[in-house]
């Protein structure tokens, strides 16, 4: 066991720009070094109609298992298998249908080349992601991205640190030229992350979160004005819809009735909700998006919204504490 040392700051923090110097200079040369190898894997991961089947050892296993996910999450269907499982019965995953790309910085790994052989008799495609592009696993691939590095940002150059940053990068870049290659869309990512804040923003329509029925405070032009006061308290979202003909025609506010006090009239309990609404209240068509109902109450400096149907009826309304509880805001 290695005897303790004592802790300096200012050497950890020399050590951490250096580590990040190295593995920013090994982002460069695999950069560099990309060449035809990766749009011929490009075109083979395009052209998969099963999923690619992501496997590597040691630390290229735990890279591949984020490729396979990134690669998931962005329109290409992936899985991970782990070579040592794959020789006991996870091949049979496997299809001809399917694309392997194998992560292997040595590109020598055992538990790699006892199922290659295999691989190729399925007439599996293989993409190699090695840092020896003279490997068994280059020889044996289809298409070959190096991930070379000049070190390792590891003090004694020996933990996968440089490299495995290089394949990571590489995953990412084939993920995104696949993305592109697609014409995958927000609206095509958020359906694969719809737990997410792009989810909610992309996904959830006005119609989701809006407040109907009982819910929705509303008279009509001629409720008297304390009948719109009692209906503006129970449903407590701080204004009363106008409604005539089931078309939301005007609207009064809380800030309406700080201002009509203000006024200093005394004939209120003679009004109409005619006389003291707004006309042309704002609206939003039920089919929006929240994130487009946040956008427009925030562009107008209102707090609520009202939401009408294909015919412009009254259907419901959105509140921004409605937007903050969905999380949409």
């Amino acid at each position: 066991m290695q005897s303790a040392v004592e802790f300096d700051p200012s050497q950890a923090l020399a050590l951490a720009r250096h580590a990040l110097d190295i593995e920013a200079q090994a982002l460069i040369e695999v950069r560099d070094a990309l060449d035809a190898g990766f749009t011929t894997a490009v075109r083979l991961l395009l052209a998969c109609r099963g999923r690619v089947v992501v496997t590597g050892m040691g630390k290229s296993g735990h890279v591949g298992r984020k490729i396979a996910a990134t690669l998931a999450s962005t329109g290409t269907p992936a899985l991970f298998m782990h070579p040592a499982e794959a020789s006991h019965g996870d091949l049979g995953m496997i299809t001809a249908s399917d694309v392997m790309l194998a992560l292997s910085h040595s590109g020598e790994s055992d538990e790699l080349n006892v199922i290659l052989p295999v691989i190729k008799r399925l007439g599996v495609p293989l993409v190699a992601i090695t840092g020896r592009v003279q490997s068994s696993l280059a020889r044996m691939a289809d298409a070959v991205l190096s991930s070379a590095v000049s070190r390792e940002a590891c003090p004694l150059n020996l933990a996968p640190t440089a490299s495995t940053t290089a394949q990571m990068a590489l995953g990412d870049a084939l993920a995104l030229a696949l993305l592109d290659a697609r014409g995958f869309q927000a609206e095509d990512f958020a359906r694969s992350h719809p737990g997410g804040s792009l989810g909610r923003r992309l996904l959830v329509h006005a119609r989701d979160l809006m407040r109907t029925g009982e819910a929705l405070p509303s008279v009509a032009p001629d409720a008297a004005f304390m009948d719109l006061l009692r209906e503006m308290t129970r449903k407590g979202l701080g204004f009363v819809a106008v409604v005539d003909a089931g078309r939301p025609i005007g609207i009064f506010t809380d800030g309406d009735l700080r201002r009509l006090i203000e006024s200093g009239r005394n004939d209120l309990r003679s009004l109409t909700a005619t006389a003291v609404m707004h006309l042309e209240p704002r609206s939003i068509a039920d089919d929006v998006l929240a994130a487009e109902a946040a956008r427009v109450m925030e562009q107008q400096r209102i707090t609520s919204v009202l939401v009408v149907d294909a015919k412009g009826c009254l259907v419901g309304a959105l509140n921004s504490n409605d937007l903050m509880r969905a999380k949409v805001i």
